[in-house]
């Protein structure tokens, strides 16, 4: 066996959704924050293709590398790597690392809870993890805050016409749109469909619906669409479907997906601090959602929103280059990742 290059990484799902966690064999990117360290990924891009693209990856993974936080008060930081982008927020990825980090010891667990603080590229996240008997049961996060930019927007789609879209800030950018008139139940049956016209929406509105963060105007774009369920009200479960480009279905119920929505119904004065709802995805998985406070951002309505969900660590894999591998950074076919 030889290795060009050999790299160290947990396997992890949150509610169906892979966020594998990268621990060895990657030194960390320069930059004194995570943004900044995302942003030298980014730019030479040759990690994430190595990672998620076939033959080591597929268009379903991403993977997560920890680095050191600059800030005194985390106890680590983690930058995202998605198929086709570096969101600066994911909630099942901050909910796989949570869980990575102490159940393999780098960050110590104390039982019943440990709180942590992790640096993601959109800034602070607050976890309390519930643990027992070795095992982190149950992660909660406390998202950044998370806005509606504009609610019932029209937007031009091609083959479906005029829809009405909410577009909200949940960590990553949303475009929200009703899954019932477009005929759909958010089952499994339906994924390739959802995926299909989830994708298409993506497009149009990250063309006509400009957005960019007021706090960092780099985090701009719609970059990833919600086909939502009619909503069940407080307290209650609703379903949702997520589309995450190149076009396909987010396997959980997606955390940054329910802070979006969250944070539109709240805009709509249907929920409150203190409120809470559950989103279910296409397979059935839940995270639950609460309101913890209401805020501002760049002067406009704000929430503070926390996520509760469930990870579990799949394998340990060491992922290897051979120097005449042919492939060192992977490849992608349309079959399965889409024009």
């Amino acid at each position: 066996m030889r290795a060009a290059r050999a790299i160290t990484v947990v396997g992890c799902h949150a509610g169906g959704e892979v966020g594998n966690v990268v621990v060895g064999g990657v030194l960390a990117p320069p930059g004194e924050t995570v943004f900044e360290q995302m942003q030298a990924l980014q730019a030479d891009d040759s990690l994430r293709r190595l990672l998620l693209r076939e033959p080591r990856g597929s268009v379903a993974v991403h993977a997560n590398l920890i680095v050191p936080s600059q800030r005194r008060d985390c106890d680590a930081g983690f930058v995202i790597m998605e198929p086709t982008e570096y969101p600066a927020m994911s909630g099942s990825n901050t909910i796989c690392v949570a869980t990575v980090l102490l159940e393999t010891g780098m960050v110590p667990m104390r039982e019943p809870e440990t709180t942590l603080r992790l640096e993601a590229p959109a800034g602070v996240v607050e976890v309390r993890a519930s643990c027992r008997d070795g095992r982190c049961e149950s992660v909660e996060l406390t998202n950044v805050p998370c806005f509606a930019d504009r609610l019932d927007a029209p937007l031009e789609v091609e083959g479906l016409g005029t829809l009405t879209v909410d577009v909200a800030f949940g960590g990553m950018w949303y475009a929200i749109a009703d899954a019932a008139p477009l005929g759909f139940a958010v089952e499994p049956s339906e994924a390739r469909e959802l995926a299909r016209v989830g994708e298409r929406i993506r497009e149009a509105a990250r063309e006509q619906l400009r957005c960019a963060h007021p706090e960092n105007p780099e985090i701009a774009g719609v970059s990833i669409v919600q086909l939502a369920g009619p909503w069940q009200g407080a307290g209650a479960v609703s379903r949702n479907a997520v589309v995450v480009p190149p076009g396909r279905l987010d396997r959980s119920a997606t955390g940054t997906g329910l802070s979006a929505r969250m944070a539109a119904l709240h805009a709509r004065g249907l929920l409150g601090a203190g409120d809470a709802m559950a989103h279910a995805s296409v397979l059935g998985s839940t995270f639950d959602g609460r309101i913890v406070e209401e805020t501002e951002i760049g002067g406009r309505p704000a929430i503070v929103p926390a996520i509760r969900g469930s990870a579990w660590i799949t394998g340990l894999t060491h992922v290897l280059v051979d120097p005449t591998d042919p492939f060192p950074e992977g490849y992608v076919l349309n079959d399965t990742w889409g024009a």
